[in-house]
Formats: structure tokens, C-alpha cells, sequence
């Protein structure tokens, strides 16, 4: 995919502009993205209501988050096939469709396990739609263009984390959880029904294989270490020690199938990517820039996730903030993040990466070190300005990963590319969100059985789950000053562009 079908799209832009009709796509595919990026934004306010609704513990209320990035992490690698073998438009069709269907089942579902069946049919359409939206963007824009492009994806993008917890705080205080999915099903449908008149194919279909085993192999390997993480501590409070053991074993048994299908996977991707067969090309990775920005990606996407799933858990049943005001402490935080999109576009393609990112991580870091000291009586006003500030010390660091990583192999990878990309968010998230949850239960069941109050007890485990976020972003200032800018290769061109 890594030219124009001038039949679809006329290529009728200048050197270095975009043309309107490609402007239409990539905006219209944007509007799919901020649909989902809005369904999972209310779902971390969400989570403690539904705890109490459904009856569940914070362990099980994860997995409606961890199935969700775990499905993504599954399905994305099939994006490279899916984006080669069908047209633009069948691929937004099918994913659009995908995520309607789980929407509306979430909306009627009458309890806990449909629930978490509809958040993997929501996460099966996510997955397709968001390497869609990176790979046409990457195809369409000229190199000169995509950090100021990339800014202006992240308005958008910073909408949904700023109105969702919000509206889903009001409508948790008001008519109940179902209606965070009903609220998002009718937007859904528009979107899906303006983007099949409007959405143009780029590039031509073409033969592309699927191997079975590679699909089967991924899933043990990433269900395998997701599931063993959210084993720690699973004994629980008051569990005696034959079930200690028991999970003890089943956590160890599920790191070890984990680890050895992915091996698998790495090794069926190498041999069959020589005939060009791969699901998952990892020829990407000979670029040294793309590496260490997918490295950087891996663990920003752990600390991150983890610490948006704990902290709504802390502010909600340490500090007992409602609903809505936890949507509206993450509000500053998430405008701000959109507002400095531009900014950060045009920073990188004047001066390159490596500015944002180092002062990004530093900034990133010293918030995740600040939520380590929280307790029972911290000033929630506190909390507000400490998130805003990680929003943007995040916003000066994915921005700039997202758009050199891709930058940095060739536009016939670029598919594979965004499949990697994906993969590695949403597995490293989903595996942040089980470690952190995990570990956060663990330390309060422990702390809460030797006497401590409720509240004192969330905090230390609270405590200790950002104690994991903050040692993961430490490493990731180390990582910043090797982020180069690729140099500026001609659109389309096969060879590796130039800073690998």
C-alpha cells in the first residue's frame, strides 16, 4: 500500500499539500478513531460503578479493559493482511460495523460476562480501524507534512479524553452505566454510515496470505502473558495457602506458554516473511530508529494505561470523589494535550524528536514519582495539576514516537508498520493494566488485613501501583536522546529512508 490509486483518488494536490479528497479520508477515518478513542475514555470512570453493580472485584473489572487491548492485540497483526488483501472502504465497513454490533451489545447486556463478550466485539472493530487510519495517513501525507498533520490528529484525538469521563461521570451519577454505550452506539452508526458514501480506496487489493498458526501462536503468546500478570497476588485476602500455591502455579504456567508461543511467533514471522508471507513482517525492526521508538512505545503504553485505570480506583475509593468530578479532574489534562498538538507537529518537523521527547519524559516521569506519595488526605485539587502535567509531559513524547517510528521504514512496511505499533500499545497497556490492578489489590488486601482502615489501605496499594509506572517511565528517559527524525525520503520511494 504504498501508493495513490489515482482511479479512486485524483491526485490533484500540489507537491507537499494534500489534496481535498485525501484530506476527506483521512478526517473521515479520524472521526472512527475518536469513536472509539471515546468508548474507551469512559470506561476508566466506569469501572469502579461497575464494581459495585455487577458485584465484582477490581481484578475481574480490568478484564473489561484487559479483553478489550488483549483482542486488539490479537487482531492487529491481521491488519497487514487486511489492508492488502481488501479495499480501504471493505476494511472500514467491516470495522465500523464490528464496532457498532459490540456497542449495542454492550448497551443490552444484561450483566457481567456478556459485558466483557461485547467489549471483544467492539475491540475486534478498534483494531482494524486504528492501523487504517496510520497507514493512510502515512500513504497520503507527504514527509514534510506529517508532524503538522500528526498535531492536528491529536485535537481530535484529545477530544474524546476530554469530553468522555465527563459525560460518562453524569451519566453514571444520573441514569446508570448503560448508557456510556448508548451514548456512543448512535455516533457510531453516523459515522459508519457517512464513511461508507464518502471513504475512497487507496491503493489496489492484492494477494496476501494469512497463516492460521501465526493468529494461533500470537494469542497464546500475548493471552499467556496478560493473563499470568493478572495472577499476582491472586490468592487474595484471606485465601489460604493451597490457593496461594494454586495461583502461584497458574500464574507461573501462563508466563511460561506466554513466553514460548511468542518465541514461536518471532521465529514463524522470520521464516516466512524470506517468501513474503509474513502476518506480521518483522523487517521492520532492521530500522535501529523504529526499534527504539517501538521500545519507548512499549513501556510508556505500561506505565500509561495502568496508571488512567488506578487512578479513577483512587480518587473514587480512597479520596471519594464522584463520578463527574472524576471526569472533570482529567478534563484540563486532556485539552491540554490537544492544544499543544500543533505546536508539537511543527516542533518536529523543524527540529526533529529528540527536543520534545527528552523534556517529555523527564516531565512524564516526575508525575508518575508525585502519584507514589498520594495518600488518604492528598488535596484532589493536587491531583488535577499533577495529571495535567503528565498529560503534557505525554503529549511532547507519543507524538513524536508515532510519527519517526513509522517514518522510519520503508512506505511497503508501512501496513506492518502500524500493525507493530498497535500491537505493542495495546499489549504493553493491557499487561500494564493487569500488573498495576494486581498488584494494587494485592497490597490492600495485605495492608487492609493487619488492621489498617479501608481508605489507608487503597492508598498504600494505590501507592504501590504507581510505584510501577514511575520506575517503567524512568527508563524511558534513557531512550529519548536515541529518537533521530528520518531523514526525508520522495513519497513511495522503496528504499529505507535515511536516520536507521
Amino acid at each position: 500500500m504504498s501508493h495513490v490509486d489515482t482511479g479512486s483518488v485524483p491526485a490533484t494536490a500540489a507537491p507537499g499539500a494534500i489534496g481535498r479528497d485525501e484530506s476527506r479520508i483521512i478526517w473521515l477515518l479520524l472521526a472512527a478513531a475518536f469513536v472509539a478513542i471515546l468508548n474507551e475514555t469512559t470506561m476508566g470512570v466506569a469501572i469502579p460503578h461497575l464494581i459495585g453493580d455487577l458485584g465484582i472485584t477490581a481484578v475481574d473489572a480490568q478484564w473489561l479493559t484487559t479483553a478489550f487491548m488483549l483482542t486488539m492485540a490479537i487482531v492487529i497483526p491481521t491488519t497487514g493482511f487486511l489492508l492488502q488483501k481488501f479495499t480501504t472502504r471493505q476494511v472500514f465497513i467491516t470495522a465500523m460495523s464490528l464496532f457498532s454490533l459490540g456497542t449495542l451489545i454492550a448497551f443490552l447486556s444484561p450483566g457481567f460476562p456478556l459485558l466483557v463478550v461485547a467489549r471483544v466485539v467492539q475491540a475486534s472493530g478498534t483494531a482494524i480501524m486504528m492501523p487504517l487510519l496510520m497507514t493512510t495517513l502515512m500513504t497520503l501525507v507527504p514527509p514534510q507534512s506529517r508532524g503538522r498533520m500528526m498535531g492536528r490528529v491529536s485535537i481530535v484525538m484529545s477530544l474524546a479524553p476530554a469530553i468522555g469521563p465527563s459525560v460518562a461521570g453524569l451519566l453514571l451519577d444520573s441514569i446508570g452505566w448503560r448508557w456510556i454505550f448508548g451514548m456512543v452506539l448512535p455516533i457510531a452508526l453516523i459515522a459508519l454510515g457517512v464513511g461508507a458514501k464518502w471513504i475512497h480506496n487507496i491503493g489496489e487489493p492484492k494477494h496476501a496470505p494469512i497463516d492460521v498458526l501465526s493468529i494461533v501462536l500470537s494469542a497464546f503468546g500475548f493471552g499467556g502473558l496478560v493473563y499470568g500478570l493478572t495472577r499476582i497476588g491472586g490468592g487474595g485476602h484471606g485465601a489460604d495457602a493451597a490457593a496461594a500455591a494454586s495461583s502461584s502455579t497458574v500464574m507461573t504456567v501462563s508466563l511460561a506458554v506466554g513466553v514460548i508461543a511468542l518465541a514461536l511467533f518471532v521465529w514463524r514471522q522470520l521464516t516466512l516473511q524470506k517468501v513474503d508471507d509474513a502476518l506480521l513482517d518483522l523487517r521492520v525492526f532492521r530500522s535501529a530508529n523504529f526499534s527504539i521508538s517501538i521500545l519507548m512505545m512499549l513501556v510508556l503504553s505500561m506505565a500509561f494505561f495502568g496508571t488512567v485505570t488506578v487512578l479513577p480506583l483512587y480518587l473514587q475509593g480512597v479520596l471519594h470523589v464522584s463520578a463527574l468530578e472524576t471526569g472533570l479532574l482529567v478534563l484540563p489534562g486532556s485539552l491540554a494535550m490537544g492544544l499543544l498538538g500543533p505546536l508539537i507537529g511543527r516542533v518536529y518537523d523543524a527540529r526533529g524528536p529528540r527536543v520534545l521527547l527528552v523534556p517529555g519524559t523527564i516531565i512524564a516521569t516526575g508525575s508518575l514519582w508525585f502519584f507514589t506519595t498520594v495518600g488518604e488526605s492528598t488535596p484532589v485539587w493536587m491531583i488535577a495539576v499533577v495529571q495535567t502535567v503528565l498529560s503534557i509531559g505525554l503529549a511532547l513524547t507519543f507524538t513524536p514516537l508515532f510519527t519517526a517510528s513509522l517514518a522510519s521504514i520503508q512506505p511497503r512496511f508501512y501496513s506492518h508498520g502500524s500493525a507493530v505499533l498497535s500491537t505493542t500499545q495495546q499489549v504493553a497497556g493491557a499487561a500494564g493494566i493487569a500488573l498495576m490492578i494486581s498488584v494494587m489489590s494485592a497490597v490492600t488486601a495485605s495492608t487492609a488485613a493487619s488492621g489498617t482502615a479501608e481508605a489507608a489501605a487503597g492508598a498504600s496499594g494505590a501507592r504501590a501501583a504507581f510505584l510501577i509506572g514511575a520506575v517503567l517511565l524512568t527508563i524511558t528517559i534513557a531512550g529519548a536522546f536515541f529518537v533521530r527524525k528520518p531523514e526525508e525520503a520522495p513519497q513511495g520511494a522503496e528504499g529505507m529512508p535515511a536516520g536507521h
